[in-house]
């Protein structure tokens, strides 16, 4: 019984490597159909995707209850599914606002914007962190910090021929009200 626990048999190991690689190659194929936008970062759903195709993947490989072709079936709904809700929201701005947030803008010339750092629950040493990773050693010197739809953070920094900052142009703006 206690060797079970660290080798269970020559046939185990052999399943493991045959459905391993037929796993992985037909991954590799339905992403490659699918196209880049499958794994892309930008949204929560995105890595709900991405998450559960690993998921899949580590299931099909370890568990001897799940048949590779219903592992493949699994990729392929996954993909499907997020090919079905990127397509639509491509065409509809309703199912956009439904699977997409707004990025936020968290810094803005010098003020952290508390009410939405309090919305997104991003601390200031948050936002600092943000700006040192950026290589920039003074807040001044940023026009402005957005928290992402990925989740990641975008510094902007500040530039003196820039009049109007049309990069911000989406990136949801508090009303103004005191901190």
């Amino acid at each position: 019984m206690v060797s079970e626990v660290f080798f269970s048999g020559w046939s185990a190991l052999g399943r493991v490597l045959v459905v391993g690689v037929s796993a992985y190659v037909a991954l590799v194929v339905l992403l490659r159909l699918s196209g880049k936008r499958t794994l892309s970062k930008m949204n929560a759903f995105d890595l709900v995707v991405t998450v559960a195709l690993g998921s899949t993947l580590a299931t099909v490989l370890l568990s001897k209850d799940i048949a590779l072709a219903e592992g493949v079936l699994a990729f392929a709904v996954l993909i499907f599914l997020q090919l079905a809700v990127t397509w639509l929201s491509v065409r509809s701005s309703h199912v956009l606002h439904f699977v997409k947030a707004e990025p936020a803008l968290l810094f803005h010339r010098g003020r952290f914007l508390r009410q939405a750092m309090r919305r997104e629950r991003v601390t200031e040493p948050e936002i600092r962190a943000a700006v040192r990773a950026q290589g920039i050693a003074r807040l001044e010197m940023v026009e402005a910090v957005v928290l992402e739809t990925d989740g990641s953070f975008t510094v902007v920094p500040r530039q003196e021929q820039a009049a109007d900052a049309s990069a911000l142009a989406n990136v949801a703006r508090p009303a103004a009200s005191p901190d």
